[in-house]
């Protein structure tokens, strides 16, 4: 099998080779849900991993707190954190957990969640973070706070796209995506921030954004790797909790999940239930009706988004440490046939500078003009793209920049890259 679920133990010494992607899962989530992570996050390694070579390893916060069971299962099958980041995993997939705390900067995981964001930037290619790992990236990196929703975001949502991209390669719009929670991150403040929102939509918010620094961090607030009947399931247990008094209001039914008739079936159940809850009446819960008429439309992308994810992350095995800083992190955003595309049209080095940001733009830059002193940032030039141009400035003059010269005051404007240039005798 492609996917190998590697468990503590004697192999855990077992060197990967270089063909093979080690990825370690954090599963942070509660106990009742701790194998169905597993389940889900394997399954939907499994079909992205084709043909490729994945070791698949487990490991958890230590902070949390465990009932029996849970722990008996960890300490048979988990790696110790500290063991885990010890074996130098190639990436990292680190899942939420129920808030306990209205902020996170509270909850008694929230510094070693901090330092493992740290971790990532600076001993993986990529991580992904979902739902409320997205949110302690966002605030850890650039104090974007989520904040409270009225209603609970859940269901199935139609989600725009940005560019094609590599990461968002063989996708088209509208790229379906479960959401299930009660906070979000505006997309307004995750793109001051620099971050690049990939997918959203109007009513899911961010769906998918990145963050390009010296590893590519790839956040969810959705839930691609949830199964055909994760959200059906979520809902029996709100139902429940109603039903048995821990609720005082009906749950949210999830958007875009059920069909007509399906909904039709949710409708009489309620008027069952009318003005009197009572904890027995969860019996009568349509379940297996219900999930007779679902399906997961949402999965073959999800599928897409994990292939393009693990082929990102084995191509960074392949490098050397500095294209895994420029050349692989760019890859995100841009295929590598825009990169020195047409070398000859231009002349001078400004000429060439100023193509090299158009394509970089790709269709946001248009017929319009591009003032040399202009920032780049003014431009449209994102961190992740500004990698990007790093990338494509030496493909163009057939360089490698030097490291002391990366910095914010050479990349500000097409004036100051051409000094830059210049000081270095570009051929």
């Amino acid at each position: 099998m492609p996917l190998e679920i590697e468990h503590r133990g004697p192999r855990s010494a077992t060197a990967a080779s270089r063909e093979c992607v080690t990825v370690g899962l954090l599963n942070n989530m509660p106990d009742a849900a701790l194998e169905a992570t597993e389940q889900q996050f394997g399954a939907l390694l499994a079909l992205a991993a084709g043909p490729r070579s994945v070791r698949l390893r487990f490991s958890s916060l230590p902070e949390l707190t465990r009932g029996a069971a849970a722990r008996a299962r960890m300490d048979s099958v988990y790696w110790p954190l500290d063991e885990l980041l010890s074996q130098r995993p190639d990436a990292l997939i680190v899942t939420g957990t129920e808030p306990r705390t209205a902020a996170l900067e509270d909850e008694p995981y929230w510094d070693r969640l901090t330092r493992l964001i740290g971790w990532a930037e600076t001993h993986t290619a990529s991580s992904i973070w979902s739902c409320l790992a997205a949110h302690a990236v966002a605030q850890a990196l650039h104090g974007v706070r989520r904040r409270r929703l009225a209603v609970k975001c859940f269901g199935v949502f139609e989600q725009r796209m940005a560019a094609e991209l590599p990461l968002l390669q063989g996708l088209s719009a509208p790229l379906l995506t479960p959401h299930s929670r009660w906070n979000e991150l505006p997309p307004a403040q995750l793109e001051s921030a620099g971050f690049d929102v990939l997918s959203a939509s109007d009513q899911s918010g961010a769906d998918l954004f990145v963050h390009a620094g010296r590893s590519l961090l790839v956040c969810f607030q959705g839930h691609p790797e949830y199964e055909r009947l994760t959200l059906l399931k979520e809902y029996r247990r709100d139902v429940g909790r109603f039903l048995g008094g821990e609720h005082a209001h009906w749950p949210t039914v999830p958007q875009g999940y059920f069909s007509p008739q399906g909904l039709e079936l949710l409708a009489a159940f309620r008027a069952r239930v009318g003005s009197r809850p009572e904890a027995a009446l969860l019996a009568e819960f349509p379940m297996a009706e219900l999930t007779a008429q679902i399906r997961a439309d949402w999965r073959p992308a999800a599928v897409r988004i994990y292939r393009n994810w693990l082929s990102f992350v084995a191509a960074a095995k392949e490098s050397t440490p500095r294209e895994r800083l420029v050349r692989i992190k760019m890859r995100a955003t841009m295929s590598m046939s825009e990169v020195g595309a047409n070398p000859t049209t231009a002349r001078t080095p400004r000429e060439r500078l100023l193509s090299l940001v158009r394509q970089v733009l790709g269709a946001a830059a248009g017929n319009r003009p591009l003032p040399i002193d202009a920032r780049l940032s003014d431009l449209g030039i994102s961190s992740i793209k500004m990698v990007g141009l790093m990338l494509a400035i030496e493909a163009e003059f057939n360089l490698a920049l030097p490291q002391d010269q990366i910095t914010p005051e050479n990349f500000h404007s097409i004036a100051s890259m051409e000094a830059m240039l210049e000081r270095i005798a570009i051929p």
